[in-house]
């Protein structure tokens, strides 16, 4: 634990070499550190002392690699919305934090992902953010590590969070929009990304307040269009390439999902079981 001590004096000097670098790599280090101190204690120092070692020569990159790879699959859950549509409900209780059959919707996600393997999770947090942080701490009670991603007001949308999030993040990762409800099952979808691809989505026949649909699917290949259309159900996995080489701010998914669409790289599925976007009032009712 000492020379982890050593590593974050020696860069918070600020010497020449070391301020750009402290200054390019904060979020890097800041997970480096955090893991590093983690492994230490559990006695997994063979992987502590690689990373350590990279971060020491200043190869923060590096090192992260070796976080990522040792971390176990991770899974992002989006639960940053404002959830305008079910005022006057979600004007004290984070939509996330709406209760479904016993639990809050964001529960039954991290359970969910806890049971198919998905022990890393990321939570974007913005709207009556306090709350969330409360609730989800950082998962030791539901079995896995949360970290937290806070994002400005009015959030950063779903590509935006992403990118925000990504040295959390590994090489493919999970991410359910956390205002959905499904019986999905999670341990069919670490499997799913061939290596060439992008992206894999979830999708499911139109529920009656989206009948023009998002995507089609033509030989387990998501399109743009078809003459048959799907609805995205919020839920898919994908590779860090997608988002690796854009710069932080707003932005959506869907214009990165066309390019991939378009280049052939994204596949889905068609998922006949239960889904629900909670967008209304009505609709948190139906599901009892």
């Amino acid at each position: 634990m000492s020379q982890i001590v050593s590593l974050v004096q020696t860069l918070a000097k600020g010497g020449p070499v070391m301020i750009p670098l402290l200054a390019c790599s904060i979020v890097s280090l800041a997970v480096i550190v955090e893991r590093l101190a983690f492994w230490w204690r559990e006695a997994d120092r063979g992987v502590a002392q690689r990373a350590l070692l990279l971060a020491e020569r200043g190869k923060l990159d590096e090192a992260l690699e070796v976080v990522r790879d040792a971390r176990g699959p991770s899974a992002r859950v989006l639960a940053a919305g404002l959830g305008e549509r079910m005022r006057p409900l979600t004007d004290t209780t984070p939509k996330p934090l709406l209760v479904v059959r016993g639990k809050p919707l964001i529960q039954w996600h991290i359970e969910r992902l806890r049971d198919a393997g998905f022990d890393r999770l990321v939570v974007n947090v913005a709207w009556l953010k306090q709350r969330l942080i409360e609730f989800v701490g950082d998962g030791s009670r539901f079995g896995v590590h949360i970290d937290i991603s806070e994002e400005p007001a009015g959030a950063l949308e779903t590509a935006g969070a992403i990118v925000q999030a990504l040295p959390l993040l590994g090489e493919t990762f999970a991410v359910v929009n956390g205002d959905v409800f499904s019986d999905f099952d999670f341990n069919v979808l670490r499997s799913r990304l061939a290596v060439r691809d992008v992206a894999h989505l979830v999708l499911v026949p139109n529920p009656p307040q989206h009948p023009a649909g998002d995507f089609g699917l033509e030989d387990q290949r998501v399109v743009s269009s078809a003459v048959e259309q799907y609805t995205f159900t919020g839920i898919g996995l994908y590779r860090r390439e997608l988002f690796a080489n854009l710069e932080p701010g707003v932005r959506k998914l869907a214009p990165l999902l066309r390019e991939g669409m378009a280049q052939q790289r994204v596949s889905g599925e068609l998922h006949r079981g239960l889904w629900s976007d909670v967008g209304t009032v009505e609709r948190l009712k139906a599901l009892g």
